[in-house]
């Protein structure tokens, strides 16, 4: 199978099993005429994201990567009506595409969106978190494991995308992104506080696959 073969599956997937949304179609073609770039979670990812902060009963949600707010939409519609995301954005104009589209989906209330780069606003918050996404520059995902970690509680989530890279991970002399990726699989496996699996996928994004980690301690 190739890549032509992968994104017929996935629009099929998405047609067969999620609903037509009008507001995550405007946030995506809104991003896209602001020239942000086309690195958002698919749908069908981004209804996983929603279903795995339901199952975690989640009522405070991080994100470190907002982009548009795409997935920032699919996340707090998780949240029950008095729940709260906060996500970090480092690209002010980003960010302001993102308050657009997360402020059309009727969802500003329950919504902060924080500008600067992640490393430096991760300090600044207070937890814990119930859930947190994972999905910025890679070669910062060391220091952003640590501080979301920091910010969880036992029984939270963290979900980190973009581990794979098309089988680059497999590079010990890889880019700064691999590098990144590495290091923070080398920090879960020597944490005692999580438990972790990562899977590989293939979809409309490529060949990837995403961290999924449990705090346990």
């Amino acid at each position: 199978m190739d890549q032509d073969a992968f994104t017929t599956v996935d629009a099929y997937l998405v047609e067969a099993l999620l609903d037509r949304d009008e507001v995550l179609d405007q946030a995506l073609s809104d991003s896209r005429a602001a020239g942000l770039p086309a690195i958002n979670v698919a749908p069908n990812q981004g209804k996983l994201l929603q279903l795995l902060a339901q199952m975690v009963g989640a009522t405070r949600i991080l994100e470190i990567g907002t982009l548009g707010g795409y997935s920032t939409i699919w996340l707090a519609r998780a949240l029950p009506p008095d729940g709260q995301l906060v996500t970090l954005e480092y690209d002010p104009k980003h960010a302001e595409v993102a308050r657009r589209n997360i402020e059309r989906a009727g969802l500003a209330d329950r919504v902060e969106v924080k500008v600067g780069r992640g490393v430096d606003l991760l300090p600044s918050l207070t937890g814990p978190f119930d859930f947190s996404f994972i999905d910025a520059d890679k070669a910062s995902n060391p220091a952003y494991f640590a501080g979301a970690l920091k910010l969880s509680r036992p029984g939270s989530v963290i979900v980190v995308d973009n581990v794979v890279r098309a089988g680059a991970v497999l590079e010990a002399g890889g880019s700064a992104d691999v590098q990144g990726i590495r290091r923070m699989n080398e920090m879960i496996a020597a944490e005692a506080r999580v438990t972790a699996t990562a899977v590989q996928t293939v979809g409309s994004k490529g060949w990837d696959g995403f961290c999924l980690i449990r705090v346990v301690g």
